[in-house]
């Protein structure tokens, strides 16, 4: 098991950069995958990146590529989301997560809900127009 905390959220005017932090409770086996994923009202839960442990590899969804990078430092025990060129539809609640096993799905496709076991209490992002 595994517990998460994210901070680094804020209010930001539109063009403008956040860096959303998550750090976990212990050392992240190489065989689970991370992601960020975002609640906005009135929508559902939707996977925004994923990188898996063991490789390094990420996947981001189209609605931020380009914008986002998801990172982690293993040392730290802290996933990263830095987002850059903000727009009044990034608001909302993000919230990281973790799966226990992440080989043959992990950054194959958009990060689904259900493949993750893990998550934090998120952390609010508004952007201003």
């Amino acid at each position: 098991q595994v517990h998460l905390v994210e901070s680094g959220g804020g209010s930001v005017q539109a063009g403008g950069s956040l860096n959303l932090s998550c750090t976990a409770s212990k050392y992240i086996p190489s065989t689970y995958c991370m992601g960020w994923f975002r609640l906005a009202p009135g929508k559902e839960r939707e996977g925004v990146a994923d990188i898996f442990i063991a490789n390094g590899n990420t996947y981001y969804s189209d609605f931020v590529k380009g914008r986002f990078t998801i990172s982690q430092d293993y040392a730290k025990k802290t996933l990263y989301l830095q987002m850059n060129s903000l727009k009044a539809e990034d608001t909302a609640m993000y919230y990281c997560a973790a799966a226990a096993y992440g080989g043959g799905w992990c950054t194959r496709g958009p990060p689904m809900v259900k493949e993750f076991d893990y998550w934090g209490q998120g952390t609010q992002v508004t952007v201003s127009s």
